[in-house]
């Protein structure tokens, strides 16, 4: 039996949930990010927007079941930085991004509609990067891992090893599910003790 339904088609986050043993049915959210605007919002307000709607608009259609969403963005100097749209935005996010510390926002939003539960939490992780060189980051847009990806990288890549002197918060954030919270609030929600 199926613990409740991710409302993503995330990779890394279904494996971090089943890395942790939840059993769980993956239906992606039809929402739209697009459409939300960047500007006039802050990131962590953002995140919790986007993590609620996905959330809902499965729940609406599994009213009798669990559905977590999620939303991740990288800011910096209060910015919101998207996915990049091509290897040249990517090379730019880079850039910005490795040349002073940036924060990954990712909020979680359990939604259930006929158990009337509602719950959306926020997580905060500072990354501190070390500064790369033209070279390194040639190579790193070369590989293409920074396609789909809030701020052009993801933390667990073998490339990124060595862009990064520290992080303050969460590790699993920055991979788009802050598992300890997330594990938390699940465990509470399911009944169960799973660590």
């Amino acid at each position: 039996m199926k613990d409740f339904i991710l409302a993503s088609a995330s990779p890394r986050r279904s494996s971090l949930l089943r890395e942790a043993g939840y059993h769980f049915e993956i239906i992606p959210s039809r929402v739209d990010e697009d459409a939300y605007p960047l500007r006039g919002i802050g990131a962590s307000e953002l995140t919790r927007i986007l993590a609620k709607a996905k959330a809902f608009d499965i729940a609406m259609l599994h009213k009798e079941s669990l559905v977590l969403g999620s939303d991740c963005v990288v800011s910096v100097d209060d910015h919101i930085i998207g996915k990049p749209k091509d290897v040249q935005d990517a090379g730019r996010i880079i850039r910005l991004l490795f040349s002073k510390p940036h924060q990954v926002i990712t909020s979680v939003a359990f939604i259930a509609i006929n158990r009337g539960i509602e719950i959306v939490e926020t997580e905060f992780t500072t990354v501190y990067p070390k500064r790369l060189t033209d070279k390194q980051i040639e190579n790193y847009l070369a590989t293409g891992q920074w396609e789909g990806k809030a701020g052009a990288y993801g933390i667990q890549d073998p490339q990124t090893d060595d862009f990064i002197d520290h992080i303050e918060g969460s590790y699993t954030n920055v991979m788009g599910m802050p598992m300890e919270k997330t594990a938390d609030i699940l465990n509470s929600l399911l009944g169960k003790n799973i660590s």
